[in-house]
């Protein structure tokens, strides 16, 4: 008995201190996981000012090579000096003693806070937290510190067209801010918080007891993690801005996707657009995304899409000759090649080496109209890619209807049908990944609120050609890098690259085509034994130069060694 009583007293003791501990760790647990969120919003509304639906908004994110994530679009706090003129009652003595502390322009100021009967009157914007808390410790009479936080894009230009930008509109006749343009709009849905409700955590909820893990209309709410590399969409934007300074071009744009699943590391057009600064912007059609949103007609890149359908529909081998009499007759209609120059008897290969588009009448009358419009209708140029972004327009391929051979022929080789450079880039992918029409996405991951990722990555697409048709149309376009591009001076070594240029002709607004105004493009897959990226450039109207390998030979050539580097990709050859 004598030693009964204390080991019971002992277990009472401790028994009290576990009970003591579990409900204080019960407390924590409620006022920081629970609670926190809302205490935190609670200190912050002390002298915070904002809407609700600025306040809380998801990230996205870029994603790096080694998967770390950067923030692209989040939310940053920067600091409001408001006046009450209520409460001033010597507006010079109130600006000597602001000015004090701060850099403020005299006359606007004095103008703002000696304003009767006004309650609110903003005297200066953007204030750093330091600045902030020294006017806030200072007790003015009629000043107020605000804390504002508004939506940020660190990387300012950086992937602009892919972001967009946050803002208000009109919506069904009332005014409401969201999503303007990209991934932004795209995915406002994911993005926007419920408007004056604050998020609970999902582990809290559960072990809180709580009888609803969230409203039903707050469960998609979360982050979005793109496939956007923000070292290679840097390096893209400084070959646009190179080639902008170089051949001031109208517009331009460029984009690095895997050919293999539809991945884009990277897209890009100019003009650009800063979106923490959208507001400063006179053009408002410089939001949209010409990669998807604008079409154009491409010219000689469309010439390896008309060939490898020949190639599989097995009506031509690459050494199938004809005759070049440097034009064509195709009904009431002459086509010439570029130069206007005949050749003689060459062969399939030569074709796309010197780019003749009287070749290209060759191998489009080979399949017959019907065949030939059924392989470019595969190839996705009428549809939309089904990206990931707002406003994607499908190419325009009327022509590819028309009972006449001309409009078939001029469509051969890249006029006539006009397309974005997102859709012609995900058909010529297909030449090099096997066969397949891909699906092009933006991206990566969804990460939810509630504590669930949802991995993003679309199936793999539907087969359009023979594997061997791959192969070959592949080795094809090699030979167009190792011989033919610029001399052949560009060959890699120890790389394999499948390449072609594209120069048309700019439509006239009434009809016809410009004689001194072109579009240039070029389109190349490497390494092209098993490619790891697709790279394609445009400009419109580019001064200086006739020819895209005169302009764009430089900038993919640039861009393909520094993915090729940046990825260390092993040589194939």
């Amino acid at each position: 008995m004598s030693t009964t009583y204390p080991k019971l007293r002992l277990r009472l003791v401790s028994l009290f201190f576990v009970v003591l501990a579990v409900v204080c760790v019960g407390q924590l647990f409620f006022l920081q996981v629970v609670r926190g969120e809302r205490y935190a919003d609670q200190a912050d509304r002390q002298y915070v000012r904002v809407s609700d639906e600025a306040f809380s908004r998801g990230t996205i994110y870029f994603k790096e090579k080694n998967d770390k994530l950067v923030a692209a679009a989040t939310l940053r706090s920067s600091f409001v000096i408001v006046a009450n003129p209520t409460k001033i009652v010597d507006p010079q003595a109130l600006y000597a003693s602001t000015s004090a502390l701060m850099a403020i322009d005299e006359t606007k100021f004095v103008e703002a806070v000696s304003k009767t009967g006004d309650t609110y009157e903003v005297v200066a914007t953007n204030i750093d937290e330091a600045m902030a808390e020294r006017v806030r410790a200072a007790n003015l009479p009629g000043i107020t510190v605000y804390k504002e936080k508004k939506r940020y894009y660190p990387g300012n230009t950086l992937a602009g067209h892919v972001l967009g930008f946050v803002g208000w509109a009109e919506e069904g006749g009332k005014q409401v801010f969201g999503g303007r343009y990209g991934l932004e709009r795209y995915y406002d849905d994911i993005l926007r918080r419920a408007s004056g409700s604050l998020y609970i955590n999902f582990f809290a909820q559960v072990f809180a007891g709580l009888n609803s893990l969230r409203e039903e209309e707050n469960l998609i709410e979360g982050d979005v993690v793109t496939t956007i590399e923000p070292t290679v969409q840097a390096a893209l934007e400084r070959e646009l801005a190179t080639m902008a300074t170089t051949w001031q071009p109208e517009r331009s744009g460029a984009i690095i996707m895997d050919p293999m699943t539809g991945k884009i590391y990277a897209m890009a057009a100019r003009p650009t657009f800063d979106p923490n600064t959208f507001n400063t912007v006179d053009d408002p059609t410089i939001f949209t995304n010409p990669l998807v949103e604008n079409v154009y007609e491409m010219g000689s890149i469309v010439k390896p899409l008309t060939m490898a359908a020949a190639l599989d529909a097995g009506v031509i081998k690459p050494t199938t000759m004809y005759t070049d009499e440097g034009t064509v007759q195709v009904g009431i209609a002459t086509i010439s090649n570029y130069d206007g120059k005949a050749r003689g008897r060459v062969n399939m290969q030569e074709v796309l080496n010197q780019s003749l588009n009287t070749g290209m009448v060759f191998v489009m009358k080979s399949m017959g109209r019907t065949v030939f419009a059924t392989y470019m209708k595969n190839y996705g140029l009428g549809e939309k890619t089904g990206i990931d972004v707002p406003n994607e327009i499908p190419g325009l391929i009327k022509n590819l209807e028309s009972p006449r051979d001309v409009e078939h022929a001029t469509a051969s080789f890249g006029q006539g049908i006009a397309l974005t450079p997102l859709n012609v880039t995900r058909a010529l992918a297909s030449l090099g990944n096997g066969g397949y029409l891909v699906k092009p996405y933006l991206t990566d991951s969804m990460q939810y609120t509630v504590g669930i990722t949802d991995d993003t990555t679309p199936a793999p697409g539907r087969r359009i050609l023979k594997a061997e048709t791959s192969k070959t149309i592949t080795a094809m376009l090699v030979n167009v890098v190792d011989k033919a591009l610029v001399g052949g001076r560009e060959k890699m070594e120890h790389y394999s690259i499948a390449a072609k240029t594209g120069t048309a002709q700019i439509s006239k607004p009434g009809g016809g085509y410009y004689d001194d105004r072109f579009s240039h493009s070029f389109f190349g897959y490497f390494p092209a034994s098993n490619p790891r990226f697709i790279v394609m450039f445009y400009m419109v109207h580019p001064k200086g130069a006739k020819y895209a390998s005169e302009t764009l030979t430089a900038p993919f050539m640039h861009t393909a060694k520094f993915l090729l580097n940046y990825y260390q990709v092993p040589p194939d050859r």
